[in-house]
């Protein structure tokens, strides 16, 4: 059977759901997004998901056409119609269509639309990634990295460099040569017994993961500390772990071939999550 989607306010077979080829999303990146992930039916962290998707939206001037409660009502109903109580769902949200032309000017009605999807597969245990450094560069203290918007290029060419290396993802430096994070996922590391990881102005995406994960290493009793640090300086790290939301924590077993010790931090970490995340009912 076909899945069901959210498209502007209706249920409809993906198949059926199309937007216009001169929506602003589609011809500029002009939008934001959200993924989030689901546990047993319900969605891990909609509250601060929701909040970034709020600020971008303010950022951008973009009016989201629903109400908090409404999204959260029609969001959990297309997880149910779905049958799909372990997945990802994804938001999106556009200006819309406009006049021809960079100007938002007279794009008034925003497309939002909402998909689920499979949930990666963890049932073997916990990943270790093996990663490559990316030739491609993010501008530091880009105000635009704290928000999920609809172009990502340069994550999209870094995931491209890790495809061709066979490798599973790629971190990103910004233009000052520092390590920011990775194509889709924030980035730490173990440094003399401390939980690192650069910092927000540095030109990263505020993840929701790595907000939960400083939340468990306070209830751990663990130090974190936002710093920046080169490719050269992380391969004497004790430890590299990524977090999204899809995945979850994952340890970094190499970097561009060169083997990456496993800290006991971060397996500490990523089992705080899991009982974290299994106690949701």
């Amino acid at each position: 059977m076909s899945a069901i989607v959210f498209l502007n306010g209706k249920f409809v077979p993906e198949t059926e759901a199309t937007v216009s080829i001169f929506d602003r999303g589609f011809l500029y990146g002009d939008g934001l997004f959200e993924t989030l992930r689901v546990f047993r039916g319900q969605l891990f962290c909609w509250a601060e998901h929701l909040e970034r998707l709020e600020r971008g939206a303010a950022f951008l001037k973009i009016k989201i056409p629903f109400a908090p409660d409404e999204l959260l009502s029609h969001a959990t109903q297309l997880i149910q119609r779905n049958r799909m109580p372990e997945s990802l769902l994804r938001i999106s949200l556009s200006r819309g269509v406009g006049p021809r032309g960079y100007s938002p000017r007279g794009a008034d009605r925003p497309t939002l639309t909402m998909s689920v999807h499979s949930a990666p597969d963890a049932s073997a245990g916990p990943p270790a990634w093996h990663v490559v450094t990316a030739s491609y560069r993010l501008p530091a203290g880009e105000p635009l990295a704290q928000f999920k918007t609809a172009n990502k290029l340069p994550q999209v060419l870094a995931r491209a460099e890790a495809d061709a290396a066979g490798a599973d993802e790629a971190l990103l430096l910004n233009t000052n040569g520092e390590i920011v994070e990775a194509s889709m996922s924030n980035f730490f590391w173990i440094a003399n017994g401390t939980v690192c990881t650069p910092p927000l102005n540095s030109g990263i995406l505020a993840g929701v993961t790595r907000l939960v994960v400083t939340r468990i290493c306070g209830e751990l009793g663990l130090a974190i500390l936002e710093t920046s640090l080169t490719p050269a300086e992380l391969l004497r790290a004790e430890g590299i772990f990524l977090s999204m939301s899809s995945w979850g924590i994952v340890e970094v077993a190499s970097l561009d071939k060169h083997p990456i010790a496993r800290s006991p931090l971060s397996a500490k970490i990523r089992a705080a999550y899991d009982r974290m995340t299994n106690e949701i009912v």
